[in-house]
């Protein structure tokens, strides 16, 4: 052990965190004729050069060198159920202590790390649900039960794991809950995240989803003057690896993740440019989009109330009824045309001129009646369609050369044609194949092919250009353009939901939980949206997952201080945040909480080894599991995992300090 500053060789380490060595160092400080030693737990590293640096990992303060009594420095101790135990003065082991109580002499050359979990994520997704006031909104909605479960607790560890590792609610009991700080920050230990009582709360959240977004309505107003007079509207689906239900929700549809060849269920979602979700819905998966739209104008109705509200659709969502219905009832549209109707009005745009809207994106405007056609030529999507067009096309006039040339029969022939025409798609169009009739023989006039020169003209003439409609008729149309690109961002929601936030439910098989874990999806989109709009504000350019991913690798570990009489003060400590973790913090107006409170445990606090039930070890060996005898265990401070066979025995019979290794047949 060092007492001048030279550093002490640490052999335990931080797990997968840190693989660099570290040690414990001590600095030494002379002030006031006191000499301070403040200890540290650091990590070398070597650089380019050759040369090793130092860098600190864990400050773990100051043990007292001096007897005096005014001079020495206490801490707040908990016990081991999270009790105030009082205060404490910490003295090495090597040098003399006074006889006092409240003095402790700890072993610094048996100091351990242990436990190391994620801190930094956990702790920022927090303060984003704080911010938010999802916390008292929840504890009202929420309230505790009688064995004194805190739901909304337990609907925040949910969340959390949803934003920051996604998955299985399974994984979140079993594996997640131990890596993570949630327990620090919630002040909860793993009874929280049973998996019952993670499915129970899930069948507590749905009735709340429109009181949620009301709530959330008027919060993203007060923080970021959000303005609901835009609203996007769009539909997306989620596909299920299962056998179809005989009733429920779960059906075959059109696919948008083309797996036509699962269950899905289908998401509308309404959000406003800057991302902020109003509502949404889950709907049967054989549900067309053009059936949507009627529904969901009079609830957004019923729940926010008529107002100037403009909707930005794409095309194939709006029918002419409902177009009809929404110019009637004074409600504003810009939505996406077919470009079937390009071609109805396209001689009403000859005579008129282009107008720049962008360096390569060009207007025209039309007005027909009470509505307003805005034509759109983009160079950019001429030169993406156009290739887009060649490859099918050669791909498909190659795979025609190839079957003219095979000797096959005219029924095999037809049904080559017909697949290499559904490959190629649309270019399918562009060309003209004559076949062989019932009796002729194929050859190379039979079985012919030729590009159709009228259908390709239309087809370059249109390429690059696509109709916008509105009944915002004394608008700009530039301006209309441009919001109708903030379909994007609906798009970007989606992208967020599937991909980062994981919200295919394919861990529910009934119907209500999987409607609760896409609303616990979406609540953690509504963090995520969130911590976007404060990053817009003060560090544009960042993403809230690499905000999240680099907070994240700020970690927390135990500090396992044994002391000469027996007993082990447990400090909780999280890592010394980078310039990074500083620079991010100070962007967001934020900073990292005090330091935990450590707790000491008694040396008479922990479990004994439980004796081994004469009567369960018979029902073992009947049902064919294998056992072996182990040695009873000394008293740990941690809690024993109980095993459990087959669901036949109750959880309160242990049968051995640790599970036997061999599994059941």
């Amino acid at each position: 052990m060092c007492v001048c500053g030279r550093p002490t060789l640490f052999t335990n380490c931080l797990g997968p965190v840190h693989n660099r060595p570290m040690f414990l160092k001590c600095n030494t400080r002379k002030k006031d004729g006191k000499i301070h030693r403040y200890w540290s737990i650091n990590e070398s590293q070597r650089t380019s050069k050759g040369t090793v640096v130092q860098r600190q990992v864990l400050y773990l303060g100051e043990i007292n060198s001096s007897q005096q009594e005014a001079w020495r420095k206490t801490i707040d101790v908990l016990d081991g159920k999270g009790e105030p135990k009082g205060q404490m003065a910490l003295f090495p082991e090597d040098g003399p202590a006074p006889l006092d109580e409240g003095v402790v002499q700890v072993r610094l050359d048996q100091l351990s790390l242990q436990r190391p979990r994620q801190f930094g994520g956990c702790w920022l997704v927090d303060q984003l649900w704080n911010l938010l006031g999802l916390n008292d909104f929840w504890e009202e909605k929420l309230p505790p039960s009688q064995k004194g479960t805190h739901w909304h607790h337990v609907l925040q560890t949910l969340v959390s794991y949803t934003l920051l590792k996604g998955g299985s609610e399974w994984h979140l009991h079993r594996h997640w809950f131990g890596t993570s700080a949630m327990g620090d920050l919630l002040n909860e230990d793993a009874d929280l995240v049973q998996k019952d009582k993670l499915y129970r709360c899930l069948d507590k959240l749905t009735e709340h989803k429109d009181a949620m977004f009301q709530f959330l309505k008027k919060r993203w107003k007060a923080m970021f003057g959000a303005s609901y007079d835009i609203l996007l509207y769009d539909l997306t689906s989620t596909y299920f690896e299962s056998d179809p239900p005989d009733e429920g929700k779960r059906t075959y549809g059109y696919s948008r993740d083309h797996r036509g060849d699962c269950t899905q269920v289908v998401i509308a979602l309404i959000v406003t440019p800057e991302g902020f979700p109003l509502t949404y819905e889950v709907m049967p998966g054989n549900t067309a989009d053009s059936k949507t739209l009627k529904g969901f104008l009079e609830k957004i109705q019923t729940l926010y109330g008529k107002a100037k509200r403009t909707w930005i659709m794409d095309r194939g969502i709006p029918t002419e009824p409902v177009l009809t219905q929404m110019r009637k009832e004074g409600v504003s549209y810009l939505v996406g045309t077919p470009k079937g109707r390009l071609t109805k009005l396209e001689a009403s745009f000859l005579d008129k001129d282009w107008e720049q809207a962008r360096e390569d994106v060009e207007v025209k405007l039309h007005r027909d009646g009470d509505e307003l056609y805005i034509l759109v030529k983009s160079e950019r999507r001429v030169c993406k369609e156009q290739a887009m067009r060649r490859r099918r096309l050669k791909k498909y006039w190659k795979r025609l050369v190839a079957l003219s040339q095979m000797k096959i029969s005219r029924n095999e022939l037809l049904m080559k044609v017909g697949a290499a025409r559904q490959e190629a798609g649309k270019a399918a169009y562009l060309v003209k194949v004559h076949l062989p009739g019932v009796e002729e023989p194929i050859n190379a006039s039979t079985f012919r092919f030729e590009i159709n020169k009228p259908k390709m003209r239309a087809c370059r003439r249109k390429e690059g250009k696509y109709l916008l409609r509105s009944n915002l008729v004394g608008e700009d149309p530039v301006a209309m353009w441009n919001q109708y690109l903030q379909l994007t961002e609906i798009e970007q929601a989606f992208k967020e939901l599937k991909c980062d936030l994981a919200i295919r439910p394919v861990f529910h098989s009934k119907e209500s939980r999987i409607e609760a874990h896409i609303f616990v999806a979406f609540q953690a989109y509504c963090l995520n949206v969130t911590l976007k709009n404060l990053l817009r504000r003060k560090a544009a350019g960042l993403t809230p997952k690499a905000v999240l991913e680099k907070m994240s690798t700020i970690q927390m570990v135990d500090v396992h201080l044994p002391t000469t009489d027996g007993r082990t003060i447990v400090l909780p400590r999280y890592t010394k945040p980078e310039k990074d973790h500083e620079l991010l913090l100070g962007m967001l107006g934020m900073s990292l909480p005090q330091q935990p409170n450590p707790r000491l445990l008694e040396k008479t606090e922990g479990e004994e080894a439980p004796k081994k039930d004469p009567a369960v070890s018979e029902f073992l060996r009947s049902h064919g599991f294998g056992m072996r005898e182990t040695k009873p265990k000394k008293a740990t401070y941690g809690r024993k995992r109980i095993l459990k066979c087959r669901g036949d025995l109750h959880p309160s019979n242990p049968i051995f300090s640790r599970p036997c290794p061999i599994r059941p047949p």
